[in-house]
């Protein structure tokens, strides 16, 4: 459940940030946004996934939170400190705060 939970929020992520560089900039910039968060997502997975399998098993430590979860968890967290610097900064260079 929470592993939904967190790839429903990346996909609402994606169409937020799709929807707003398709309006301030054009079509091309949005796709290469989303392509950006695709492959972040993709690479960064994997290697939190390697970092947590190091200090976890595959089970994890419960039914819910098995490794899989947690290296989930793991990455949500560095990709909203890293999305909040990058889309932040553009957001103030505009004028606007995000």
């Amino acid at each position: 459940m929470t592993a939904a939970l967190l790839m429903a929020l990346h996909l609402i992520f994606i169409a937020y940030i799709f929807a707003l560089k398709y309006q301030e900039e054009s079509i091309g910039s949005a796709f290469l946004n989303v392509a950006l968060i695709i492959i972040l997502f993709t690479v960064g997975w994997s290697i939190s996934s390697s970092i947590v399998k190091i200090f976890f098993d595959s089970e994890g430590i419960s039914l819910e939170l098995n490794a899989d979860t947690i290296s989930l968890i793991l990455l949500s967290i560095a990709e909203f400190f890293f999305y909040r610097f990058y889309y932040g900064q553009k957001a103030t260079e505009a004028g606007t705060e995000m």
